[in-house]
């Protein structure tokens, strides 16, 4: 499954950057290789950078990362009821919120990749466990229609826009 096989009707406006960003890849083995592009690209980041904010009231990249855990987790949650046909609405998440609250800028740049790893290898898992059906069913998720396939391909876009990110903003 090629994120070019995605209908506009599976995500919103808001989403189509990340699936743009994601490219026209096969989300099961881009799942796994962007993981370990982006694990080996910040393991190369020079260790001043990582509390380091290119303006006042940015991230840091630690905290970028815990937000993508952050993300990756509640997106799999999202994929996960959406491919069990639950239709209940979705609520969104306020993501300064949820940096502002974390400790990622106290944890360990080690600690952090490695929980990166275990829970895309957990939505590694599970998007692999999904039938074809069950990839294309769409539910509600931040008021907007969105499919399971779809969601694979935003943790992925994310993932990478963040990597883009620190490439033009912090290195």
């Amino acid at each position: 499954m090629k994120s070019s096989q995605l209908s506009e009707m599976e995500y919103s406006t808001f989403n189509a950057a990340y699936i743009k960003a994601a490219g026209d890849v096969d989300l099961i083995e881009e799942l796994e290789i962007c993981l370990h592009d982006f694990i080996r690209f910040v393991q190369n980041i020079p260790m001043d950078k990582f509390d380091y904010r290119y303006a006042e009231g940015k991230w840091t990249i630690k905290e970028i990362i815990q937000h993508i855990i952050d993300t990756e987790r509640i997106f799999a949650y999202r994929a996960l009821r959406i491919s069990r046909n639950d239709l209940t609405p979705l609520p969104g998440f306020d993501e300064n919120f949820f940096t502002n609250n974390t400790e990622g800028n106290s944890r360990s740049l080690q600690s952090l990749l490695t929980e990166l790893s275990a829970v895309r290898h957990s939505n590694l898992l599970l998007f692999k466990s999904f039938s074809e059906e069950q990839l294309k069913r769409v539910g509600v998720a931040s008021d907007h229609a969105i499919s399971v396939r779809a969601i694979g391909f935003i943790l992925i876009g994310h993932q990478k826009q963040h990597q883009k990110v620190f490439e033009e903003r912090y290195l």
